[in-house]
């Protein structure tokens, strides 16, 4: 039985080459509804967006640095934990917070934030907490990672489609709208259907290792939702952006973790395997939380 540290998820680069594409055009077509007064409302509403960005780049992956000291899961697991926790909220948290009757406004400006400050806070904490973690550390070391290779790569498929979407928007307006229509379920369907290869080439390590992030996976997903929920109440916000920063937390950008576990580590197994289960379980359980939201009054 191989070790889950040692074993590796294999993806060729015709995969990631295209992952990079879907991802670059799941950003695009998030930044074609972002407009510079998303931008302006952060002035005239601050507390809302500050304490969304708070719980998401600052308290959660503080308190995944912590679950990790508490439970002490085999090193490239840790990782992957730090990865996830270091990644900005996925796109799909603006439909979530919609059918959850949320802020679906905050939702749309706290991705555009996250995205732009993901460029610096992604690499940041997955760098600080992997360093500050002895086990974790020592995989860091061995695959000399530096904070410049990952900003390199977020500024690819995170800055430029956002900066490019948002002049979209900004010169053809109706014409955004109507092409992100089209790009959102077109990308996301390639980006699935990826992912989906990845996992019928890697059947063996998935089968063989998801025990290993089940519980683990679930549990730190819990510990996001309610982070968000529990950060939002605590600064008294409204019961509809309490639900808002809760999905924003624990729905976060597992296809760019994906990306930077394939492109950096080598499809690490622990890491992969955990990255990809979260990726479907945020869905999952972001699912039911909008569902039995939607069914709630916001008062």
């Amino acid at each position: 039985m191989i070790d889950v540290n040692q074993a590796q998820v294999q993806f060729d680069a015709n995969g990631l080459f295209m992952l990079n594409i879907a991802l670059a055009i799941v950003m695009f077509g998030v930044a074609l509804g972002i407009n510079l007064k998303d931008f302006k409302q952060l002035f005239k509403q601050p507390k809302p967006i500050l304490i969304g960005l708070l719980s998401q780049f600052i308290l959660l992956p503080l308190v995944t640095f912590l679950l990790v000291l508490l439970i002490k899961p085999v090193p490239s697991i840790a990782l992957g934990m730090f990865m996830v926790a270091a990644c900005p909220g996925g796109n799909i948290s603006n439909f979530m917070t919609h059918l959850s009757k949320g802020n679906t406004a905050l939702s749309v400006s706290l991705t555009a934030f996250a995205s732009a400050l993901a460029l610096f806070f992604t690499p940041f904490n997955f760098q600080l907490y992997g360093n500050l973690y002895q086990p974790t550390a020592t995989i860091l070391k061995a695959v000399t990672l530096h904070p410049m290779d990952i900003f390199k790569i977020m500024i690819l498929i995170l800055g430029i489609p956002l900066l490019l979407g948002m002049l979209f928007n900004s010169y053809n307006p109706k014409l955004a709208v109507k092409l992100s229509n089209i790009l959102k379920p077109i990308s996301i369907l390639i980006f699935v259907s990826i992912v989906v290869i990845a996992f019928s080439k890697n059947l063996d390590v998935f089968t063989g290792f998801i025990h290993h992030v089940l519980a683990i996976g679930v549990g730190h997903n819990i510990v996001a939702l309610l982070l968000g929920f529990s950060i939002a109440k605590l600064f008294r916000l409204s019961f509809k952006n309490q639900k808002t920063l809760s999905i924003e937390t624990g729905i976060q950008n597992s296809g760019l973790g994906l990306l930077l576990v394939f492109t950096f580590f080598n499809g690490l197994g622990g890491m992969a395997v955990l990255v990809a289960f979260w990726g479907i379980w945020h869905i999952i359980s972001g699912l039911i939380l909008s569902f039995f939201w939607s069914k709630t009054n916001n008062t």
